[in-house]
């Protein structure tokens, strides 16, 4: 490439060199001309002889051009045109620096023959071979610039717009899309260098994102396999909370029957975040009656504190499962957060049955009522020294999404509520 812009600029180097050269030469080869008597005597006589009949005159036989005026001025003859275009009179010839001289016959003056002058012809002859020269030099330069503009146009700006793209496909994060290398452009070796990156970004990012599938999977597969263990001590706290004698023994089987809930909650959490991630947190809709809810909201309320209101009769299209796990957080969240009695409404509002759940805790600042539901956000009030991971209401709102309803957080005065809008059959 470096070699094609040094033949280039020599290239121009030498085209300056010859056309100065060649306009030295033109210009220098003008030179005095004397003026040749004997042939413009000659011109004469033979004017003199043919005076009677002029156009009998072979002007073609002189080696120069001759305008014959009358004896009255008016123009008789005229071997070129062109040469006497602007003489109109004999003064004219004068001024223009043209040879004259006179016709006589004896003592009768006949008339005036004029020619042009030598050396004005030798310079009007260089002066036009000048503007020939300097028209044809300055046209092969315009060529030779186009041709260059034309070659770094190809060679180095539109590569460097690829460049220029390219690296803007890289900062967006495209890097399937390959950069063309071509090998008689400046950029050649960088532009391989480039897509040679872009190749270990890629093979980098498919590293990465195949890391975080396996650390994904080792949480699901850890949070599923958890969920066994403390489903059984669930099941024995059940047990001594049957046959235990002493109130001490009986408390602190609830606390773990408690604790062992909340583990429980957030293992169920994990794993529907672990899937969600992965693309397989499903569900499978069926047609349930609406006193499910009831159920589901008694098999959660450990604490009994919830007020629910009369179910309306109707037929809901939800993944049982699910609808449990999104109503447990709920719950759950109220009793860590709030610690009050928890209200259930419900109504219809169109294809939907709201259920609304309110608690009359702290509830939350106004300003993080739309992060709420964001993965890992945990509002301000009343989380200090609370376990948590904020996963509960973001993975029950994409539960609701999944099962063609919503979760809706709502600010009260006194309290906060949380409204699902559960999908009808």
């Amino acid at each position: 490439m470096m070699k094609g812009f040094r033949r280039f600029f020599i290239y121009l180097t030498i085209l300056l060199i010859v056309s100065i050269s060649l306009l030295i030469i033109v210009a220098g080869s003008t030179r005095y001309v004397q003026i040749d008597t004997i042939q413009l005597n000659g011109v004469v006589e033979t004017v003199k002889e043919n005076w009677g009949n002029l156009d009998a005159i072979d002007g073609s036989r002189f080696d120069t051009d001759f305008l014959v005026f009358g004896s009255s001025n008016e123009r008789l003859f005229s071997s070129s045109e062109e040469a006497f275009k602007d003489i109109k009179v004999p003064l004219d010839a004068v001024r223009e620096g043209m040879v004259t001289m006179s016709v006589s016959d004896g003592e009768v003056f006949l008339g005036t023959v004029v020619f042009p002058n030598p050396t004005k012809v030798a310079i009007n002859r260089t002066i036009k071979r000048l503007v020939v020269v300097t028209i044809i030099t300055i046209l092969v330069m315009i060529i030779s610039y186009i041709t260059f503009i034309y070659f770094i146009n190809k060679n180095i700006i539109k590569p460097f717009n690829r460049m220029k793209e390219f690296a803007g496909y890289i900062a967006q994060g495209r890097l399937d899309e390959p950069l063309l290398i071509e090998q008689n452009n400046i950029f050649g070796v960088f532009t391989e260098s480039f897509d040679i990156m872009r190749e270990e970004l890629k093979a980098a990012r498919e590293r990465e994102t195949e890391l975080k599938m396996k650390e994904k999977e080792l949480v699901a597969s850890l949070s599923h396999d958890l969920k066994t263990p403390v489903t059984g001590i669930k099941a024995i706290c059940g047990v001594l909370s049957v046959k235990a004698q002493d109130e001490y023994t009986k408390a602190k089987v609830e606390n773990i029957e408690q604790k062992t809930e909340e583990i429980s909650t957030l293992l169920n959490d994990l794993l529907a975040s672990a899937l969600d991630d992965l693309g397989e947190m499903n569900v499978r809709l069926t047609e349930e009656t609406s006193d499910v809810l009831s159920k589901l909201v008694e098999e959660h309320d450990i604490h009994n504190k919830v007020k629910a209101g009369e179910i309306p009769d109707c037929i809901l299209k939800i993944d049982r499962s699910r609808m449990s796990q999104v109503i447990g957080n709920i719950i759950n969240n109220s009793y860590k957060y709030a610690n009050t009695n928890i209200d259930i409404t419900y109504s219809f509002s169109g294809a939907f049955l709201e259920m609304t759940l309110r608690d009359y805790g702290e509830g939350v600042n106004p300003d993080e009522i739309g992060f709420l539901t964001n993965k890992f956000y945990r509002g301000k009030n009343n989380t200090a020294g609370k376990e948590g991971s904020g996963l509960g209401l973001y993975i029950s709102s994409e539960l609701m999404k999944k099962m063609g309803g919503q979760l809706i957080c709502i600010l009260e005065k006194k309290g906060f509520s949380v409204m699902l809008q559960i999908p009808l059959a």
